[in-house]
């Protein structure tokens, strides 16, 4: 059975969804990605998907979800991506969180988004060695 590694941030729109796609490229044997947020919106963030698919990662096919008690239960380790809204932060809800605090690419330039990929992709790599 694969060990689940879940991503969570408030709208999963953005950052867990590029941490679902990297993981899901770098993840080591036995392990699967899934993301989820406290208030998931409609679509994942259109910049996301763009800034994703320049570096050969197609996230276009996800979909924000809700976090359920059984994804918690059912996860070996939970990544906060980080929180701008405090009422909705998943560290809230979830115990034994690691929390990367990654700003929001919401509203962001491009080049923003990029720079947020790439901390995103460090992030996950530095996960992925300490998961081996």
């Amino acid at each position: 059975m694969q060990k689940k590694i879940l991503f969570v941030c408030v709208e999963n729109a953005g950052r867990s969804q590029m941490a679902e796609g990297f993981f899901r490229k770098y993840a080591p044997g036995g392990y699967e990605p899934q993301s989820a947020g406290t208030k998931p919106v409609g679509t994942v963030n259109p910049l996301a998907i763009s800034v994703m698919k320049e570096i050969g990662i197609d996230i276009s096919s996800q979909q924000p979800k809700i976090i359920s008690d059984s994804m918690i239960q059912q996860s070996s380790r939970i990544v906060n991506m980080g929180c701008m809204d405090k009422e909705s932060c998943p560290a809230l809800f979830v115990q034994n969180v690691l929390d990367w605090g990654i700003p929001d690419p919401k509203g962001k330039p491009l080049d923003e988004v990029r720079k947020i990929r790439d901390l995103i992709e460090k992030r996950v790599i530095d996960l992925c060695k300490a998961l081996e």
